[in-house]
């Protein structure tokens, strides 16, 4: 029988606890400081960002993702003190990223767009907007979709790639919004009555801002009418109750004060025949 030679292997014992007792005791350490550094970068993102006034649906995230890339390279460290290629688990973790990145392209997308959205602010929970084709109230701005309420109630869901890849329209970003309108009186009606009775309407409102100075001129000559153009500017909030009393005001005080509302009209010229070339056309 094979005696063992208790020296030897105590001697190989202690070798092998020395070599991996201080790889194990290293790596612990690497992970306790880096555990350490992580926490502290978080803290510090989060900070920096509320401090910047960014939404505060980015803020957890950035913060998470700051800590989880530190220990990322922590654990690739730690790697490094046991002796295993980190060049190989890297290229191993970027091929799983990037078919990830793939499969989820268009989530990502609009996850990027969504974070973008944001950190710029483009517009603000209750603003009134127009992107894409659609136009509402917004009511959330999410990480992957921003949802409007249209002006009839229905809830809209648009996906942040859409959004932010797209043409916005603020209708709430400035504080002043310009109304676009039309009147239209005959050509027989004196023109300076009717520019007087429109900008009489405009300064007798309120909402009305005297900065911007409102305006009123003959835009255009028209088929059967004579065309003004009414442009009064009004706080953005005040915008549509302008625009509908507006309408109605122009009309009844036109009318009041002489003015005619012209319409698309036709003029049929019936021209007498003689009996004699009556005759001659039937018989032709």
């Amino acid at each position: 029988m094979q005696e063992f030679d208790v020296g030897t292997i105590v001697n190989q014992s202690i070798d092998v606890l020395a070599s991996w007792g201080l790889k194990v005791l290293g790596a612990i350490a690497v992970l306790v400081i880096g555990r350490m550094i992580a926490s502290w970068g978080r803290k510090i993102t989060r900070r920096s960002l509320e401090r910047a006034g960014i939404d505060d649906t980015v803020i957890p995230f950035a913060s998470r993702l700051v800590y989880f890339l530190i220990m990322a390279f922590v654990l690739l460290a730690v790697l490094g003190l046991f002796g295993i290629p980190t060049t190989s688990v890297v290229a191993v973790l970027g091929a799983a990223s990037l078919a990830v990145g793939l499969a989820l392209q268009g989530t990502l997308t609009n996850f990027a767009a969504g974070v973008m959205l944001l950190i710029f602010r483009p517009f603000e929970v209750d603003d009134y907007i127009e992107v894409s084709g659609h136009a509402g109230t917004v009511k959330a701005i999410g990480v992957f979709a921003t949802t409007l309420n249209t002006v009839d109630n229905v809830q809209i869901t648009i996906p942040n790639g859409k959004v932010y890849g797209e043409a916005i329209k603020n209708f709430s970003a400035n504080e002043i919004r310009r109304v676009d309108l039309v009147a239209s009186v005959a050509y027989g009606d004196d023109l300076q009555v009717a520019r007087d009775t429109l900008m009489g309407i405009l300064e007798a409102d309120e909402r009305v801002l005297e900065d911007p100075a409102p305006t009123v001129a003959v835009s255009e000559l028209g088929a059967s009418s004579v065309d003004f153009v009414v442009r009064p500017w009004c706080r953005s909030e005040d915008y549509w109750d302008v625009r509908f009393d507006m309408t109605r005001r122009m009309k009844e005080s036109l009318e009041d004060a002489g003015c005619s509302i012209p319409f698309p009209q036709q003029d049929m010229h019936v021209i007498h025949v003689p009996d004699g070339l009556k005759d001659k056309l039937s018989a032709s």
